[in-house]
């Protein structure tokens, strides 16, 4: 004899619903995470061009820097730096002055011996 519809388990009667409720949520969590991944990329690309930004304005002040430098320390700025008296310095008296004489000599330096191998 058949069994009456009122007298069947509750694991059956809700066992579809169950299982299309726990499917919905995997869905649901899914798409969390896939928004939640693609926002954090969003921020990690906002963050390499904001810093690709930032070296391109270090490497134009690195080479503005670098100009500046060599401006400065060029025989013709020294020279004119030094006419109008900026670095505090005099040219020598020709008593002040030591010319050194370098010997002429037609031999070779003198072996290291052993020690030569080690520098």
């Amino acid at each position: 004899m058949a069994k009456n519809r009122k007298h069947k388990s509750v694991a059956i009667r809700f066992g579809p619903a169950i299982k299309a409720l726990l499917l919905c949520a995997l869905f649901v969590v899914s798409g969390v995470g896939y928004v939640w991944q693609k926002s954090l990329i969003a921020d990690l690309e906002r963050q390499a061009t904001g810093r690709k930004q930032e070296l391109e304005k270090l490497e134009t002040k690195n080479k503005n820097l670098r100009e500046d430098l060599s401006k400065l320390t060029s025989p013709e700025a020294l020279n004119r730096s030094l006419a109008d008296g900026k670095l505090g310095l005099v040219k020598p008296q020709p008593t002040q002055v030591v010319w050194l004489v370098e010997p002429l000599s037609s031999s070779p330096a003198p072996a290291l011996g052993r020690y030569a191998a080690r520098r």
